[in-house]
């Protein structure tokens, strides 16, 4: 789309060298850019008068695991003014922390702790950095693609003790596989040539 494409002109012409890499794919803008520098990006892209992203509508992790630099943190910007929407990734190890950006959206609080809780990526400078979404004894994160489908501990309330207990988890029965072939025969079959009178 011709506008995706003067969006993206423009945004590298202020950018500069912080911008690693782009698509425009479905008519949607992504952007990759340095991580060190994502505050500064997102300042200029909330503040300079040609983007005007100045709604965080979301931030979000994404794990591949075969990758050097496992994680990807997503941003997904909006611009009310140009009715422009703008996805913005850096990447990390998982062990170098990614800067907090609550100094230029103050929302991304909340999502910079979701992101850590469920991917285990740190953000740097965050000042309440503590699980959102899990109970305070889990242990792992678990949207990371090495975390077990069961977890490791099921939780219920027991009636004797009155109180919340943790056990290993217990399946009664194991996983099964799926082919996700159809269960009619019919579709598998091609239609027939009689003639019907």
């Amino acid at each position: 789309m011709i506008v995706y494409e003067d969006l993206l002109n423009s945004i590298k012409e202020v950018i500069g060298p912080d911008l690693l890499d782009s698509t425009i794919d479905r008519d949607e803008l992504t952007i990759e850019v340095e991580t060190t520098s994502i505050v500064r990006v997102l300042t200029i892209l909330r503040d300079h008068s040609a983007f005007m992203f100045n709604l965080l509508l979301d931030i979000c992790g994404v794990d591949y695991p075969n990758n050097p630099k496992r994680f990807k943190v997503v941003y997904h910007l909006l611009s009310l003014e140009h009715n422009h929407r703008l996805r913005i990734k850096v990447s990390t190890d998982g062990i170098q922390p990614v800067p907090s950006v609550i100094p230029v959206y103050s929302c991304a609080n909340w999502y910079e702790r979701e992101t850590w809780d469920m991917y285990g990526i740190p953000f740097q400078d965050h000042p309440d950095i503590r699980r959102l979404l899990t109970d305070y004894d889990f242990e792992g994160h678990p949207m990371r693609k090495d975390f077990p489908l069961t977890g490791y501990v099921e939780v219920r309330y027991d009636l004797e003790f009155k109180k919340v207990i943790y056990e290993p988890v217990s399946l009664a029965q194991d996983f099964r596989n799926f082919d996700f072939l159809s269960p009619w025969e019919g579709m598998l079959q091609p239609p027939s040539t009689k003639k019907v009178s």
